[in-house]
Order: structure tokens, then sequence, then C-alpha cells
């Protein structure tokens, strides 16, 4: 099996060649801390595509240059779906793309709460029409669960390019 970041590059080439528009993708990493650009980075070309990232590792950042809002943080924490969609769709407005990806979680080994144990993450996703968000356990290292947490917001980026260049093949057939 293909890795995911060239599996990505394929899709959004098809997209392209079936609908003329060449979709841009950005991200807004966390706990993953550069992960997700590093992975999207490794195929040649991918400046095509990918326009940056930014790394929003403290909540003052996520607020004063992401743009979550102060009261997400305070009413549901840094690591909640809340804030990955708030950090996706801030992202892909800050980034000026057409996808935005984002993560947030506890590495580990510090840093859990009863409510919120080493290796939770939150992978958010935000387009101009769709917002999607998943919850995801990882139960490893810290250095394994940020990988965990980079691939599983790349396999949502992949699922979401291929609902696209699905529908793009039902409108032209």
């Amino acid at each position: 099996m293909a890795k995911l970041e060239y599996e990505i590059a394929q899709l959004i080439r098809e997209y392209q060649a079936k609908t003329g528009q060449l979709l841009t993708i950005g991200s807004v990493e966390s706990a993953t801390g550069g992960k997700i650009g590093d992975k999207i980075t490794n195929v040649s070309g991918s400046s095509d595509y990918y326009k940056g990232s930014i790394v929003a590792y403290s909540n003052e950042i996520k607020a004063s240059v992401v743009g979550v809002k102060r009261k997400t943080l305070k009413a549901h924490g840094a690591v909640s779906s809340e804030t990955a969609i708030e950090m996706a769709a801030g992202g892909r407005k800050l980034l000026n793309v057409d996808i935005c990806i984002s993560d947030t979680g506890i590495a580990g080994p510090t840093g859990a709460t009863p409510d919120k144990p080493i290796g939770l993450f939150y992978i958010g996703l935000s387009t101009s029409d769709t917002t999607l968000n998943r919850k995801h356990d990882f139960k490893d290292s810290r250095e394994r669960n940020k990988q965990s947490a980079a691939e599983a917001a790349l396999n949502l980026l992949k699922e979401y390019l291929q609902t696209r260049l699905n529908e793009a093949n039902v409108k032209t057939s």
C-alpha cells in the first residue's frame, strides 16, 4: 500500500484532471508539532497544493494567531473536538487554502486528566462548506502517539478527497 501522503497527492492530481481545479491544503498542528506538514512535504511537487502549516502548540497561539475562541478553550479545553474544528477553520482562512486539517491532543507521558487520558487526540478538517472531526484514543509512547495522530489526520484528508473525487466523477458522467 502506498504511503498516505502519496495517495493524497494522487487524489489531488486526479481531482484537478477531472475538474480543472487544484485543491490547496494547509494544516494547523498542536500535539503533532509539525509532523503532518512534514509528511505531506515528503512528496515531490507538494508545493503545488500544500501552502503551509501553523504549529499552534500553546493556547495563546491557538487563540491569538489561529483564531480559536477563548471561550471555546475555557469551556472545552485545548484538547476537544470544538478546538480542533476552530483550529482547522481558522487555519483555512489564515493560510487561504481550500482544505485545512488540524490536530490537538495529549501525546504523553504527562498532561492527562481524569476526563482526558494520554493518547486522546482530536482531528479537524475544514472547507468552505464542510467541517469534519474525529476523536482518537492512542495508547502508546509519546512519539508513537504523535505519529499515529499525524497518520489519522492524513487519513481524514484522504477520505475527504476521495469523496470530492467521487462527487466530481458523478457530475461528469
